[in-house]
């Protein structure tokens, strides 16, 4: 028997991974796929959804539908975490907090991002207690944002769950870097002999290389990168910063690089992203409610999250047949960077194999990205400590060692806000 439990199964990506469990069968002999979610309603139509799609294949695999957490887990092999604690109201409510202080509103990069760690890191925290109890062999894929900053809460303070970091930013660039590299080479490449070379942070990386067929690429198609950037009448990246860099930033970079542009683009709310995403969700849940529909929708690519189930899948496929694939994950470097600490977990190309997760030796990335890079990573340490002790003091040094973060005289200020916008989900703060 194989059982996979999906947590936040509600969520409207999960029809996605239904399609890519069944595109999987012959490598990946599913029997049970528990789709759990607290929410009822969300619950019901997203789980009856994904028991039609299933259906709709023949029903290789049962698909159960669970609120009970202890119940979903046992006896799974693999765990998946994709949800959000407050669902999108929260995520609106950390968008427009950064707002309101001046500061850059998203869900996973500045303020908003600790206070979804916050919210996050205690649940997260018990979903492994519980998966240690009845389930301790289960491999758990951490899909629920801010991904690497989960994971390295899971790494300090529940060391006995193997779990590593998903997140679909890394595929995403190298379907990217895919496409052009066959436009300039005049040829279709097979995506699984295709490597990207990347390091950092999760939504915090810089990608450094890119291997075909184990040949190293990366001097021509950075070239044509930089053209190609070139050519654009409004380019994402300035010309100059990348060819001094050498590399290509993750997206979530620009939150740093253009904040003023960043700042500027979000003086136009509403609508928030959470506030489109939220209409864009509405309007696939009522497709799901659709007793007729057995296939997702076109409209579920709105909703972003791109090879989300290409990722999970082929992670899972990989562990479970002992395959030693490479995929770019969140994990504890363990030593694989020289020179940084070894407890950091990073974002970057593992081995996946029966054995679990194998980060591959790295290079160290130069001064320019350490720099931000380390004020990130103290950034983590301090927020997880936060979160799990319910610690103001180190939720106040989180806050004033970010690089995205207030101005000193302003700290307490948003720290008070913050705690106050979220106290229903944070009563570690609230002890008397």
């Amino acid at each position: 028997m194989l059982k996979i439990t999906v947590i936040g199964a509600g969520s409207t990506y999960t029809p996605e991974l239904v399609v890519g469990f069944l595109t999987r069968l012959t490598s990946l002999p599913l029997t049970e796929l528990c789709l759990m979610d607290i929410d009822p309603q969300r619950l019901e139509i997203v789980g009856g959804f994904a028991q039609r799609i299933a259906q709709a294949h023949g029903s290789p695999f049962r698909v159960v539908l669970s609120q009970d957490l202890r119940q979903a887990i046992a006896g799974a092999s693999y765990v998946i975490t994709q949800f959000r604690v407050g669902m999108m109201a929260a995520r609106r409510a950390d968008e427009y907090l950064g707002q309101r202080h001046g500061l850059i509103g998203q869900e996973t990069t500045g303020v908003g991002g600790i206070a979804k760690a916050l919210r996050t890191i205690p649940v997260v925290l018990h979903i492994a207690a519980t998966l240690a109890e009845v389930a301790p062999n289960a491999l758990l894929l951490n899909f629920t944002n801010p991904s690497g900053l989960v994971t390295e809460a899971l790494a300090r303070y529940a060391p006995a769950v193997t779990a590593v970091g998903v997140c679909n930013s890394g595929i995403t660039a190298k379907m990217q870097f895919l496409g052009l590299y066959q436009r300039i080479a005049g040829r279709t490449v097979d995506p699984d002999s295709v490597q990207l070379d990347t390091l950092g942070l999760n939504h915090l990386t810089w990608h450094r290389g890119l291997f075909v067929a184990g040949e190293q690429v990366w001097p021509q198609f950075f070239a044509a990168y930089l053209d190609e950037l070139k050519a654009q009448a409004h380019p994402e990246w300035d010309i100059q910063t990348l060819q001094t860099l050498g590399m290509i930033p993750n997206y979530y970079l620009q939150y740093f690089y253009y904040r003023q542009r960043k700042l500027a683009a979000q003086d136009q709310w509403p609508p928030s992203r959470a506030e489109e995403v939220m209409r864009i969700e509405g309007d696939l849940l009522r497709q799901y409610a659709d007793p007729s529909l057995t296939a997702p929708p076109a409209g579920l690519m709105q909703r972003g999250g791109a090879w989300y189930s290409t990722l999970a899948t082929q992670v899972i496929v990989s562990h479970y047949n002992d395959l030693g694939q490479i995929h770019v994950l969140n994990t504890r470097h363990n030593g694989a960077v020289s020179g940084w600490p070894a407890d950091w977990v990073l974002e970057l190309p593992a081995r996946v194999d029966a054995q679990g997760i194998h980060p591959l030796p790295a290079a160290p990335l130069p001064p320019v990205c350490f720099g931000l890079l380390a004020a990130i990573k103290m950034v983590e340490l301090l927020t997880v400590a936060a979160a799990v002790h319910g610690d103001r003091h180190a939720l106040y040094e989180a806050l004033l060692v970010h690089p995205l973060g207030p101005q000193a005289d302003q700290v307490q200020a948003l720290l008070d806000d913050m705690l106050e916008t979220n106290r229903a989900y944070l009563p570690q703060f609230f002890r008397a």
